[in-house]
């Protein structure tokens, strides 16, 4: 037995997510299972998730009604209607300006808002819980609750739109957004149910009622935690390319998308970051016909890059393609590794660890001046010959370059060539 063959006869799969071998073993046709335990366990991660925060929820929802007067004869209908009033229209307000604020970055940070949301939501649930043991202050405690709940509405609504793209594989949206709902609605169920068997025992019980909510608010973030990290997106965003971009320089390959979006971080980074700015305007980046002519210099490409301040911008053409983004971005975060000094040098990267200690030196010693156009000047060239490369096995490992989700402001640039001859 041993020494028998094992061939592959066909692949079949369901979905984008089970997946079945047919070997031939000993003269028999045997189907085996690959992959699929870590979808499944994502989906119940989730599902844990959802019914934690019905149960959180609840307890708010008591405290609430209990802090503007329900069950007291000395409240008025009134008082507790211009409570609620209070409440959902600050909640409104702040929904308008987060919108207004931070929704371009919904899309392209997703997991992080995924997880911001979920954060801020425990926080207001314990507001909510904690306003009744202060009467003077309660109005003022649950328009801020209400507030940071309108934030939950818009970052959780947003992320789950754009994280629901990414799983209709199929481009069957309406169909992955119609059964997430549904699992959604059957969780909050099971949830409620319970919460009619909690209700009784902690409507005279502060302390239990605490203990409930620290201890479910700790199972939803760990297991909301777990569920954000489990998600692996094959678009590009600043986050994941800066991580490919460097193993790419160090060693000459690139990452799967399994293996970068575990090293993606979803927690705030407070680690000292060069600023990059995608698509400024070209005021932002030269002040002068001469600094424009030095932008120029070597340059042939659909966007003018340049440092300003310690920040790297970007000025980006009209006519420029997603691929024409990738490559903007690829060369602001090789600019990012010199200005900030870090970084090891692999033996097999493209970048060695020579031209990097050149570069760097040339960065500490030009400022703003003219060696640092310079310096720009050679890394155009080095873009242009590494780039093709590290775009082609980004499309081998599985990564997407048809679009991108890289944060791009709404400036677009056309700078014409002719006039600038003249000046030189």
């Amino acid at each position: 037995m041993d020494g028998e063959k094992e061939t592959a006869l066909a692949t079949e799969r369901y979905g984008s997510r089970e997946r079945w071998t047919y070997w031939e073993r000993g003269g028999e046709m045997e189907r085996e299972r690959e992959g699929g335990e870590g979808e499944r366990a994502g989906s119940f991660v989730k599902v844990f998730t959802a019914f934690s925060s019905s149960l959180t929820g609840t307890l708010s929802t008591q405290a609430t009604l209990r802090g503007v007067g329900v069950g007291s004869t000395e409240a008025s209908v009134a008082a507790a209607t211009v409570t609620w009033i209070l409440r959902d229209g600050t909640g409104m307000l702040g929904r308008i300006l987060f919108a207004w604020v931070k929704g371009s970055k919904l899309d392209c940070d997703a997991k992080k808002w995924r997880l911001f949301a979920d954060v801020l939501n425990d926080v207001a649930i314990f507001m909510e819980i904690v306003a009744p043991a202060f009467p003077a202050c309660f109005t003022l405690i649950v328009c801020s609750a209400g507030v940071f709940k309108s934030l939950v509405g818009v970052a959780g609504g947003a992320t789950r739109a754009a994280l629901t793209v990414h799983q209709a594989r199929r481009d069957n949206m309406a169909d992955v957004s119609a059964k997430d709902g549904s699992q959604e609605t059957l969780v909050n169920l099971a949830g409620m149910l319970v919460s009619l068997l909690l209700i009784p025992l902690v409507t005279e019980s502060t302390v239990l009622t605490f203990a409930l909510y620290f201890l479910f608010t700790c199972l939803h973030l760990y297991a909301n935690y777990q569920a954000v990290r489990s998600v692996v997106m094959e678009t590009l965003n600043q986050a994941r390319l800066s991580i490919l971009t460097d193993q790419y320089l160090q060693e000459g390959r690139v990452l799967s998308p399994a293996a970068a979006n575990h090293r993606e971080p979803v927690l705030p980074d407070f680690r000292r970051r060069v600023q990059i700015r995608l698509g400024v305007r070209l005021g932002d980046i030269v002040s002068s016909t001469s600094e424009l002519q030095r932008a120029l210099k070597g340059n042939q490409k659909k966007y003018i890059i340049g440092v300003k301040r310690r920040e790297v911008c970007v000025c980006l053409s009209s006519e420029a393609a997603p691929q024409d983004e990738i490559q903007a971005s690829f060369h602001c975060h090789l600019l990012s590794s010199l200005l900030l000094d870090t970084g090891s040098t692999g033996s097999n990267g493209p970048l060695t660890g020579e031209r990097r200690d050149q570069w760097r030196h040339t960065v500490r010693a030009a400022g703003q001046g003219e060696g640092l156009w310079e310096l720009l000047s050679e890394t155009h060239a080095f873009v242009d010959r590494t780039f093709p490369e590290f775009l082609t096995a980004l499309q081998k490992a599985g990564w997407q370059t048809g679009r991108t989700l890289l944060d791009w402001d709404e400036w677009r640039v056309n700078w014409e060539p002719v006039p600038l001859k003249k000046i030189l």
